[in-house]
């Protein structure tokens, strides 16, 4: 299965696609600013930034350059990840050598640098993380003639393990030097002993002293990374969430500091310190962001997860025999042996050998699927107890797997609809949070009691840290992320983020009928022919139907070969679409199709017709032979309904979303099948384009989706709303549709609309949480409720608010790994 998309055009220009994973952003403003600044440089189409991955997907022109674009964004202040490849080299035997290799390795777009060592026989590659992949790098130093083969090769997954580390490490540095401010001064406010005993001990200046040192540790050490990144983001004019800490905290932290050390330049009954706020502040964000880091990385495990279902080693044959080999350096055309209870590494045919193969990863089939020469194998499904010898067909990102592991990336990464509000609102929040500090600030020193100044100032910090947009801009992707992912191990694939939100909103689902709601392996269960024999009749059929991919023209060609019949020579073949097909078959013209196909023919028998009747009011489908203009056979078709079919269909109906049946199959047959499936909306007799008249008048009830499985519901898939392509059909059916359902069960249809409305339901929460949030507390961070009660938030316990907001909305958005039905 190939999920990739055909890179887009633009004026007749190819453009191509690629990734940079961005560090430092923490809010909707940073994403503003790095889809900004990559927007505006030379060569870049579009471009995509996802706050919860991470990564910065771009449509970039030929002349466009990754890393001037990496470049420009560390310019901003948000570093591109970089990632560092070892790779050994065999071949290499002298300096000239080296030079080629690395020459060639610098050519690649997306490489910063490249040593080779000829004494170890590596070379040292870096490059942008997302851009570049080893296989890559592999091709570049092949095409010189040297070999190459992977020593190490970081996976994202431990790279968000690595910060999620280093995070907890600084929280916990952060904790150490912020308690025992926040016990001096703190404590000093809740006991009147507590207070004095410090005092006694180490005299009045003394702690003083020890909450100015510890702070400015927890400041210089642990929390140095705001003042580094805010400060810079203040200098280029565009602010974000770094630059509220690095306000608040900073104010906080001087004031202080000219109350301990210069108290006669403030006021005297403005002489308070704040160092307690300051270190808790930055404790508090940073306890926030490991959690945060700890979340994403749960949220990114679906993906994990299915990179860790590719085998790292093949057993590939050569001609002295089996040598392991990575799976990366697996080609097209390799004889890979594959053993009892080992996963498939790549994709390819049987050749040799006879097993059982569990494919539930990629079909749903709960059963292990008998596997012998000439049948196909999936990457990553796992062989049972026989040998296997396997021709390799589509190695690395061209496997089935990887194409999955695509699809899913690419639908954490899109932007739904819903999300415009958001990015409209962070994109102008953090400047206005500045404003609306120096406003409480100035409205403190004008209106406000003695001590004004220190007031002044606390009311300020609180706005500053307690209006963090992190919440905001984490609201929409972390969900998107969690439910797609989720998604996946339920074999719901999508290919595009925006389907899940129009998913949500389905009025209608259409099915197509056969190989979607029945089996799609139907079985020719009555013949009856006029004016000549059953098996005259049958092999007619059958060498017309040999060139034909319809499920009921497999049905006849099977029946024909299990009664040992020839099939005659054909020529002249042609398909009439929706119809049937016809050809010469011994200088006889041969037609084979359906009732309104003879009517066009003028190809008449009251007899089979009546019998045609007969047989599609008891759930058959039929097919007429018609030999030189006149019907001589009907064939009837029991093709059964998948046991699931009539689950999918009530589980649709309890969502409250119409259930409509799209069927190019005769109106008694059609409504057989539907009754059995409890469907009561019927379309029988329709031609492709039929189909796709039919969902433009369903869409006015509202939007609609169709599920389908065919090369003939390609034109439907397309036209709906949605399309749901069944993961069992045809490769143009799954290009056509924008969400992919592994296997053949209809009831993940029923599951697709469930995850996408609790999704979308999932984002309209965080969205209210992380609205609602600053709507309430920024007021009562300005001290709106001193005029009636004295109240006066604390900068610490916002920034405690702060770090709980961004926890909330992760923790809401992780609910849906849970995501049952």
């Amino acid at each position: 299965m190939d999920c990739g998309d055909p890179p887009p055009h633009i004026s007749g220009m190819t453009l191509h696609t690629a990734t940079l994973e961005i560090e430092g952003m923490t809010c909707g403003a940073c994403v503003a600013h790095v889809e900004k600044a990559l927007k505006s440089a030379p060569g870049v189409r579009d471009a995509r930034v996802n706050l919860a991955t991470e990564r910065a997907e771009l449509d970039l022109a030929p002349e466009a350059n990754l890393a001037a674009l990496a470049q420009r964004v560390e310019e901003e202040g948000y570093p591109a990840r970089r990632q560092t490849f070892e790779i050994g080299v065999g071949g290499m035997s002298c300096g000239a050598c080296v030079a080629h290799v690395e020459k060639a390795l610098k050519k690649v777009p997306g490489v910063l640098s490249a040593t080779a060592n000829l004494a170890n026989n590596r070379a040292t590659v870096e490059v942008l993380a997302g851009a570049v992949d080893y296989a890559t790098l592999a091709a570049a130093i092949r095409a010189e003639d040297y070999e190459p083969s992977p020593v190490e090769n970081a996976e994202p997954l431990e790279t968000r393990e690595k910060e999620a580390a280093r995070l907890k490490r600084d929280f916990w540095l952060a904790a150490a030097g912020a308690v025992p401010v926040v016990a001096l001064e703190m404590g000093a406010h809740m006991s009147h002993d507590f207070a004095s005993a410090p005092h006694a001990t180490l005299g009045h200046q003394t702690p003083m002293f020890l909450a100015a040192a510890l702070t400015t540790f927890v400041l210089a050490g642990p929390g140095r990374r705001f003042f580094k990144l805010g400060f810079g983001s203040l200098r280029r004019g565009a602010p974000d969430m770094n630059a509220l800490v690095a306000l608040g905290a900073g104010a906080a932290y001087l004031y202080s500091l000219l109350a301990t050390f210069a108290p006669n330049i403030l006021p005297e009954g403005a002489r308070h310190s704040y160092f307690e706020s300051a270190a808790a502040i930055v404790a508090f964000i940073l306890l926030g962001r490991w959690l945060e880091a700890r979340a994403k990385g749960r949220a990114a495990q679906a993906i994990a997860a299915l990179g860790a279902l590719q085998p790292k080693i093949a057993h590939v044959r050569r001609e002295t025999g089996a040598i392991d080999l990575p799976v990366e350096e697996v080609r097209v055309g390799d004889l890979v042996e594959i053993r009892p209870g080992e996963p498939i590494p790549v994709d390819g045919v049987v050749v040799e050998g006879a097993s059982h193969v569990d494919e539930a990863l990629m079909t749903g089939e709960s059963l292990p699927v008998a596997k012998k020469p000439g049948d196909p194998l999936i990457g990553g499904a796992v062989n049972s107890a026989g040998f296997l010898l396997m021709r390799a067909e589509k190695v690395g990102a061209g496997t089935a797997l990887a194409g999955i592991i695509r699809l899913v990336e690419g639908a954490q990464g899109a932007k739904l609809p819903i999300q415009a509000l958001a990015d409209k609102v962070t994109a102008i929040f953090v400047p206005t949070v500045l404003g609306i500090a120096a406003l409480t600030f100035a409205l403190w020193m004008i209106f406000g009691p003695e001590p004004a100044l220190s007031l002044a100032l606390v009311n300020a910090v609180s706005v500053l840290i307690i209006a963090c947009p992190c919440a905001m801009g984490l609201a929409t992707p972390a969900a998107l992320m969690t439910g797609t992912g989720r998604g996946a191990q339920l074999g719901i694939l999508f290919r595009r983020g925006d389907a899940l939100q129009t998913l949500a909103g389905v009025k209608t689902v259409a099915f197509d009928k056969t190989g979607t709601l029945t089996e799609g392996k139907p079985q020719l269960t009555a013949l009856r022919a006029e004016n000549l024999s059953d098996d005259e009749a049958l092999a007619l059929a059958a060498a017309v139907e040999s060139r034909s991919e319809h499920p009921l023209a497999r049905a006849l060609v099977e029946a024909a070969h299990a009664r040992g019949l020839a099939t005659p020579d054909v020529e002249n073949f042609a398909y009439q679409p929706g119809l049937g097909v016809a050809a010469t078959v011994g200088g006889k013209k041969i037609a084979v199709g359906s009732g309104e196909f003879m009517a066009a023919l003028s190809a008449h028998s009251p007899a089979l017709e009546a019998e045609a009747e007969v047989l599609a009011g008891q759930g058959a489908s039929c097919f007429f032979l018609a030999v030189d203009g006149r019907a001589t056979a009907v064939f009837a078709f029991s093709d059964p309904l998948r046991p699931s079919s009539a689950q999918a269909v009530a589980t649709l109906k309890k969502l409250g979303v119409d259930v409509a049946m799209l069927t190019g199959d005769r109106a008694a047959t059609a409504n057989a099948i539907a009754a059995q499936a409890g469907v009561s909306e019927v379309f029988a007799g329709l031609k492709p384009e039929g189909k796709v008249e039919i969902l433009q008048n369903l869409s006015l009830r509202g939007p609609v989706a169709f599920a389908g499985d065919g090369v003939n519901d390609a034109p439907a898939l397309a036209a709906a709303d949605v399309g749901l392509a069944m993961g069992t059909g045809s490769e143009i059916a799954r290009a056509s549709a924008e969400v992919v359902l592994v296997g053949a069960d209809p009831v993940k249809a029923a599951q697709a609309v469930a995850l996408s409305r609790a999704t979308l339901r999932n984002i309209k929460q965080n969205l209210f949480w992380a609205f609602g949030y600053n709507v309430v507390l920024v007021p009562v961070a300005m001290g709106a409720l001193y005029p009636w009660n004295g109240t006066l938030l604390n900068p610490a316990l916002g920034a405690a608010a702060m770090a709980c907001s961004s926890l909330f909305v992760l923790a809401n958005a992780l609910r849906l790994r849970s995501f049952a039905s």
